[in-house]
């Protein structure tokens, strides 16, 4: 450069420190023209101050010399900090020599006028509006490039050029730019101001909403006609963080649409969606578009779940990039201070390299996380825990080697779910649970290991000669047993749950699973428990349901015959634990046909406490026998000679019990027997046996009423032990 040209209102010392190689010297003289520049604007001496910045651009940014184009654009730079607001009126000539040396094949050079651009930009902010495709334009060619810091550079511009800004001239402003550039495919840019159109949408003039919403609703219909030109997964988190009430509907309808059109692209980002989808589930009828549109995206995110996504994608993990799936690097996350807030600009180049990409993987851990967090959200509302359970079931159903991983510490939350105030709730909370204790998956843990010890019901039942004492129907896996250990200690912990929902959640459990195992595992548990009291409460309830629900028709039927060593096996698995209940565990006797032994229980009645629960349950037992249920029963007594024992223990009942409703109808039924001199039993041991359930070889009676004594032992010894404790309060046990 020639340094005796005149270069006035510029000193030579200025002239000769913005050509030296040394940024130190160069800076030293943008601080000289800032000042200089200062006191033109001070004299109001706009001639001069266009002067100076001719001479800086033509003479130093758009010089031949390296180092007099990079003291050019400091020195533009500085022009435009003296200037401050004023900096506007001369925008065109500070910014046109900027974006001349983005082209600049010296990567130093690009990043110092990324640098000096953000500073004219700072200054001038809303300013630069009119220039927009200008700078539009420079940024992407940036986008790309080679060198990191240039590219780091330019990301910090493109957050300056977002324009979060509440005024609402503008946001006027930025539409009218967007609404009129006419040579550019600005789908192509979308990614780069969705974000910032959403935020105008927010804006509090109702005009410029009315107006955004318009260019928004071009954009969407462009995207329809265009799908495979659309970058959805660069603008999926941008719809996510939006997803606030004032544009949560026109930010569902885009989720939506994306969903739809995208297809499994969208799926790494499932677990963002779901957490701004699940909420809107929940909405009443004030927001029913934004509750529409939240559900048709919840039902088309499940249906990209396939198989396929359980396949192990340990590979195709090694192979991708760690930014390959759009997410922040950590330079970005900090800068922003919220990680969901992702660099465009970072996208872009992520998409530049999208032939390399792995295929799409679902972010399964993910959105397990969101759905546990929501089912441990006390005021999560109901439509929303409904949706986080089917969605938990679609899981196990689609993915359940993966899903099976994360079961211990989902296991808890549903088990709690199961006292939940909706019944739709709890149905779904069972289906899940049905299909963690029934799915093949659950054999194995997650190292591939399996739990033997709670893998099978495995029964040793004495009084039963039987070789296979587990249920005829398939069994369970590892998490079955583990299950019913768990829901009876609940109920057990909260004799409200069981009184309220006990008997609907176990016949649901029956329709789920296998009734057989249902109710073979729930007496083995009991026939362990040491609570007493609670045992006889639940056999009540386990016995009401087998005889009153038609959820239990098969099983009855089963057990009503007795003709296979395995339902052999069940009854006796059964008797065990009903012996924690006698009147239970007569009524088990009178529905499997077991009369002499229904009478030999009863004749024991007499040594036991007589009280009123008890007399109650008698009563309730004469109510059941006057039922459907117990028809062939009633029919049976018009064969007295085969059914002797069976009348002899209805007289029994009819003993037991005072003078009240129930002995007024049982004694009208045994009136009606025909011919009560046939109802004597036969002693002479040479007749033939007439009760046909004593010559069943697969059950020893006589061994069953000796436990049925050993129960009812236990409970006596219970009951004098409490007494001892009402009576002595003050006694140490």
């Amino acid at each position: 450069m020639n340094t005796e040209k005149d270069f006035s209102p510029l000193t030579p010392n200025i002239v000769r420190a913005l050509n030296d190689k040394l940024y130190e010297k160069r800076k030293v003289a943008a601080l000289e023209i800032e000042k200089l520049v200062r006191e033109f604007v001070a004299q109001n001496n706009s001639a001069q101050i266009r002067h100076v910045i001719q001479i800086l651009a033509t003479e130093f940014a758009l010089s031949q010399h390296p180092h007099s184009r990079k003291g050019g654009l400091i020195g533009l730079a500085a022009c435009s900090i003296a200037l401050g607001k004023d900096s506007g009126l001369y925008l065109k000539e500070l910014i046109d020599p900027v974006l001349t040396c983005f082209n600049d094949s010296d990567s130093r050079l690009r990043y110092y006028a990324c640098e000096a651009l953000y500073n004219i930009v700072k200054v001038a902010r809303g300013a630069v509006l009119p220039h927009f495709n200008v700078l539009f334009d420079g940024l992407s060619k940036l986008a790309a490039d080679p060198d990191p810091n240039v590219k780091s550079g330019s990301e910090l511009l493109d957050r300056l050029l977002k324009f979060y800004n509440n005024n609402g001239n503008c946001h006027y402003a930025i539409i009218h730019v967007l609404e009129s550039v006419p040579d550019i495919n600005l789908l192509d840019y979308l990614p780069e101001f969705l974000d910032g159109l959403f935020q105008i949408l927010g804006d509090s003039s109702k005009e410029i909403r009315r107006i955004c919403e318009v260019v928004l609703g071009e954009f969407l219909k462009e995207i329809k006609k265009n799908p495979s030109s659309v970058k959805f997964a660069e603008m999926a988190n941008i719809l996510v963080i939006h997803s606030y009430d004032l544009i949560q509907l026109t930010s569902m309808t885009w989720m939506r649409e994306f969903i739809q059109l995208a297809g499994r692209v969208v799926l790494p980002y499932s677990s963002g969606i779901l957490t701004a989808v699940l909420p809107c589930l929940s909405y009443d009828d004030r927001k029913k578009s934004t509750k529409e549109a939240a559900s048709a995206c919840n039902h088309s995110l499940m249906k990209l779940v396939t198989p396929e996504d359980d396949v192990d994608d340990e590979e195709s993990q090694t192979k991708s990039s760690p930014q390959s799936d759009g997410s922040p690097s950590k330079k970005e996350s900090d800068l922003n201070g919220n990680y969901c807030r992702i660099s465009t600009r970072s996208l872009i180049c992520c998409v530049l390299c999208s032939s390399d990409r792995p295929a799409v993987t679902l972010d399964l851990d993910g959105i397990v996380q969101v759905l546990d967090r929501h089912l441990h959200d006390s005021s999560t509302g109901m439509m929303t825990r409904i949706a986080v359970l089917k969605w938990l079931y679609h899981l196990y159903i689609k993915t359940p080697r993966k899903m099976f991983k994360h079961t211990d510490s989902l296991f808890p939350m549903l088990l709690k779910t199961l006292s939940d105030e909706s019944d739709e709730v709890i149905l779904k909370d069972l289906e899940v649970l049905a299909e963690i204790a029934s799915s093949p998956a659950g054999q194995t843990d997650a190292s591939g290991s399996c739990d033997n010890s709670d893998s099978k019901t495995e029964l040793h039942i004495p009084g039963c000669k039987v070789t296979d004492l587990s249920p005829s129907t398939p069994s369970m896996n590892s998490y079955f047993y583990k299950f019913m250990i768990n829901l009876l200690k609940r109920f057990s912990l909260e004799r409200k749950l069981l009184e309220m929902r006990g008997a609907f959640i176990i016949r649901q459990l029956c329709l789920l699973l296998h009734a057989e195992n249902i109710f073979h595992s729930m007496a083995d548990i009991l026939l362990k428990e040491e609570d007493l009291k609670f045992a006889s409460t639940m056999v009540q309830t386990l016995n009401t349901i087998l005889l009153t629900s038609a959820e239990l028709f098969q099983l009855r039927n089963q057990l009503k015959d007795l003709r296979t060593q395995e339902s052999c096996a069940l009854f006796c698995c059964l008797y065990r634990s009903w012996c924690h209940n006698p009147v239970a565990t007569v009524s088990l006797c009178f529905l499997t046909q077991n009369y002499r032994h229904a009478y030999d229980l009863i004749q024991k009645f007499g040594d036991l406490e007589v009280t009123v629960d008890f007399l109650m349950e008698v009563d309730k037992l004469v109510q059941l026998i006057e039922s459907p249920i117990f028809t062939y029963l009633r029919l049976q007594l018009l064969d007295v000679e085969h059914n002797p024992y069976l009348i002899k223990a209805l007289y029994g009942l009819l003993m037991l019990l005072p003078q009240s409703q129930a002995f007024q109808l049982l004694s009208h039924r045994l009136s009606c027997v025909p011919n009560p001199e046939l109802m004597r039993t036969v002693e002479d041991p040479k007749a033939p046996v007439k009760d046909k359930r004593l010559a069943q070889p697969h059950i020893d009676y006589s061994e069953l009423l000796q436990h049925f004594d050993r129960v009812q032992s236990k409970h006596l010894e219970v009951r004098h032990q409490r007494a001892g404790r009402s009576e002595h309060p003050d006694r140490k046990l």
